[in-house]
């Protein structure tokens, strides 16, 4: 069976996840919505810098058109 994308997103929603930007920035954090423009608010976020913690984000939104993409961690 094919999964579309949105059918994933809903898989790790409210799960700790790993998203990585077009500025090869690293976010983990846990994804509590997104929208149809693949927009994503996380919270409990942090930016890390080669898998170390580089900053304590808090709960933020995430742009959609700057994910390139989402992992379960």
């Amino acid at each position: 069976m094919d999964q579309r994308p949105f059918d994933l997103l809903n898989k790790v929603l409210g799960q700790q996840v790993l998203v990585r930007l077009k500025n090869n920035v690293a976010i983990r954090g846990r994804m509590v919505s997104f929208d149809a423009h693949m927009n994503v608010v996380m919270e409990n976020a942090e930016e890390l810098n080669d898998g170390e913690l580089k900053a304590k984000l808090g709960t933020i939104l995430l742009r959609g058109g700057n994910i390139i993409f989402v992992s379960p961690v």
